[in-house]
């Protein structure tokens, strides 16, 4: 039987409805008319992928956090978690330009952070 439409891979050949994605590399069946495919009706849109975890130093971590200054401009207002007197900020336009800026505040003691939008 030849195909009724001329279809892209992840489209069903026979009637033309969006095939579900494929879990397993068992046969693919169409939500529509029920017909079975082979995983090749994807064609080239099987990808593999790697992932790579970071690891993490904590005695480098810890040497960094000691050598580390301000991450911008210092200004004086008491940290919620460790009472810290001062903390620096940067700001970003993260919302529409016809309201405030969002304000960023690093503390310097134990580096918590927390932001305001102005």
């Amino acid at each position: 039987m030849t195909s009724t439409f001329s279809t892209t891979p992840g489209f069903c050949p026979d009637c033309g409805s969006i095939l579900p994605t494929l879990k397993t590399m068992g046969n693919v069946v169409c939500y529509n008319c029920k017909k079975q495919f082979q995983p090749e009706i994807f064609g080239s849109m099987l990808t593999e992928y790697t992932i790579h975890f970071n690891t993490y130093d904590a005695e480098k971590s810890k040497l960094k956090v000691e050598k580390e200054e301000a991450e911008g401009p210092v200004v004086e207002r008491k940290c919620p978690k460790c009472g810290h007197e001062k903390m620096s900020y940067a700001t970003l336009q993260l919302r529409s330009a016809d309201e405030g800026q969002t304000v960023f505040f690093t503390c310097l003691n134990c580096k918590h952070k927390e932001s305001e939008n102005s």
